[in-house]
């Protein structure tokens, strides 16, 4: 079955020519273009990734985005016509998959859906089913069950679940979760990963969704 896009761009003329260059590689599309319409359409329609314009009538892209994470892990590209925006929105680190500002290539954006979905697997669904992360209540499910976790776990399983496929040193890793210079040392993220690991594999035993790199660190692996 062909991987499902939502188009939300107030622009008519714009959201047709995209849904027209994604439907011509493979995928089908549904447009909407007033931002309220949005999070009751995900809640009630099955979709693989969100082409998400920042600048909406009805409701704007931020809240759209941080509404759509109180239940859903599907990829999202937010886009954009100014390019401060972009820096500010990494700058707060929400969580997007991608970032893309306009005016943008229609084939440009295709590749980055290609890209995400191929990296997330399907759209995100298989690691979605398996493990759910909400980032408002750090309310974690694998198989439905809940995981405890502590602040600076769940930080860590956040960041590894937003960097699908990206290895990460030690060093990387000690910046997510402590932003305040205490000094830290490499066993302290080993520690770390290893009660994680264990919690989850509490939950479930053939759950283990981090992944040792040798000589360099971890990375997500679900």
């Amino acid at each position: 079955m062909a991987q499902h896009i939502l188009i939300v761009e107030d622009e008519e003329s714009l959201a047709q020519v995209l849904s027209e260059y994604i439907c011509q590689s493979g995928f089908t599309a549904d447009v909407i273009n007033d931002g309220a319409d949005v999070v009751d359409w995900v809640k009630s329609n099955s979709v693989d990734l969100i082409l998400l314009d920042l600048m909406l009538p009805g409701k704007n892209g931020l809240d759209i985005y941080r509404e759509l994470r109180t239940f859903t892990n599907v990829p999202v590209v937010m886009a954009t016509a100014r390019i401060d925006e972009i820096d500010r929105l990494i700058g707060l680190e929400l969580g997007a998959d991608d970032y893309i500002c306009k005016p943008y290539s229609p084939r440009e954006v295709v590749v980055r859906v290609k890209n995400i979905l191929r990296r997330t697997g399907e759209g995100g669904k298989v690691s979605e089913h398996v493990l759910s992360i909400n980032d408002t209540t750090m309310k974690v499910l694998v198989k439905g069950k809940e995981v405890i976790l502590t602040r600076a776990e769940f930080r860590l399983l956040q960041h590894f679940y937003k960097h699908r496929e990206q290895v990460f040193s030690r060093e990387q890793l000690m910046s997510q979760i402590y932003s305040d210079n205490r000094i830290v040392t490499d066993r302290t993220i080993d520690s770390h990963i290893k009660n994680l690991r264990k919690k989850i594999q509490d939950v479930d035993s053939e759950v283990d969704c981090i992944q040792s790199i040798y000589g360099v660190g971890y990375k997500f692996a679900l």
